[in-house]
């Protein structure tokens, strides 16, 4: 097929590399002439692990530009994945999604396509807003019906960054929401050698599905904690128990992890669109404020910790290992290094922070830590904190050290002089 996708973010460009590898030819259509330009090179815009490797195999079948009219006139099938933010009171903002969907009405019309072009949306929207916002931008602004004039659905990404490229080529499930016949049809066709279970339903229902599974696994991590701080008070060692826990065929072991929260763009965000989402309809969501409640207070565990240790930080040195909100990426968003460095620098300490990707992002919120070229000037600081479990830093030597470990990072807990699990 000829695709082209609207938005070169982390899903967007994973999609259409993956994509590409099944011999797809990808138009990428984004307002950032940067991305543009590194796309048509072969090069990634983000950082994600495989992604180089694809993109520069591929390029022959990938382009990019910031023509609409070009990039649906030459394609049959548009995916939308652009941004979905969240405003303060927790509702998405959906108009980079509205501006995408108007573009593409506009192009429709000014390219005069006789044959029906499919929309797809990628982006994670709340539900009923695809049959709203977008099929009202795409009607009004090409004059055309959906399900007769262009077809409309839905296919949310269930991607995890740091291993983006692996869950999109052995989904656990693909999910299919259609307005129409017609775009059940074309995506059943493109996914059609994906070995997996494929749900087709409608759109509102693959909507919700997305937002469901995502406040779901941050229910699981918030529960994990809760328990976890519980475990600590009691001296048991909560992956003991959570192994014994997950072994229940009913319950299953992933994301049962104690530790400092969940970060990253997709969790905090999600669960509290649905919060805002329920409010408006009059629903009460007590579970998942407290998932929100439990995750905001979690990280701060760590400071209270090391205050046992160090009851005064004014003019202390304390480095913290991990700045990304999770391994394998450069994201900082919702990382929980974040709420840590606030609660350090309003106690008069001096953060020293490293992170293999993630440095140059986190010095935009934070220009006055000092960001470490070399593991050694955390290690140098009276205090170590452990909050992104990078796999190097089970190669380090923590002797002589006062460790606070968020992460659970082994080589720590057995070398360290003095070592505080959050939860362990």
């Amino acid at each position: 097929m000829k695709i082209s996708i609207i938005g070169s973010g982390y899903v967007g460009v994973v999609t259409g590399a993956c994509l590409s590898e099944f011999g797809h030819e990808i138009i990428f259509v984004d307002i950032d002439q940067k991305k543009i330009d590194l796309l048509n090179k072969g090069i990634p815009p983000i950082y994600e692990l495989g992604l180089a490797d694809i993109l520069e195999k591929n390029k022959h079948l990938i382009s990019a530009t910031d023509d609409y009219n070009s990039a649906i006139g030459a394609t049959d099938l548009t995916f939308i994945s652009v941004g979905t933010p969240c405003a303060e009171n927790g509702t998405i903002d959906t108009v980079y999604v509205r501006s995408a969907a108007e573009n593409i009405g506009s192009a429709l019309k000014n390219t005069g396509k006789k044959d029906i072009h499919t929309i797809i949306v990628k982006s994670t929207v709340f539900p009923g807003t695809t049959e709203s916002v977008v099929l009202d931008a795409l009607e009004r602004m090409s004059g055309k019906t959906a399900g007769e004039g262009f077809y409309l659905g839905c296919n949310p990404e269930f991607l995890k960054e740091g291993v983006a490229i692996e869950d999109f080529m052995n989904p656990d499930r693909i999910v299919i929401g259609s307005y129409d016949d017609g775009a059940g049809r074309v995506l059943s066709e493109l996914y059609a050698s994906f070995d997996c279970p494929k749900v087709i339903t409608g759109i509102k229902t693959a909507e919700m599905i997305k937002y469901t599974s995502n406040a779901f696994l941050a229910t699981k991590i918030s529960f994990a904690n809760e328990i976890g701080n519980i475990c600590k008070k009691a001296g048991i060692d909560t992956e003991e128990v959570f192994k014994g826990v997950g072994l229940d065929a009913r319950i299953n072991p992933s994301f049962f992890r104690s530790g400092i929260g969940f970060g990253g763009s997709c969790f905090p965000k999600d669960v509290r669109a649905l919060l805002s989402g329920a409010a408006e309809s009059g629903v009460d969501t007590a579970i998942l404020k407290a998932v929100l409640d439990v995750n905001e207070a979690q990280p701060l565990v760590m400071i209270d910790l090391l205050n046992k240790h160090i009851p005064d930080l004014k003019g202390r040195k304390v480095g913290l290992l991990g700045l990304a909100f999770k391994p394998d990426t450069d994201d900082i968003r919702e990382s929980r290094a974040i709420p840590v460095i606030s609660a350090l620098t309003d106690m008069g300490a001096e953060v020293v922070g490293y992170d293999p990707l993630a440095s140059e992002n986190m010095s935009v919120l934070f220009p006055d830590v000092v960001y470490a070229k070399e593991i050694s000037e955390v290690m140098a600081c009276d205090a170590v904190l452990i909050t992104t479990e990078w796999p190097e830093f089970e190669n380090l030597d923590y002797s002589g050290k006062l460790v606070i470990d968020g992460r659970r990072v082994r080589r720590a807990a057995e070398t360290a002089e003095i070592y505080e699990g959050v939860c362990w």
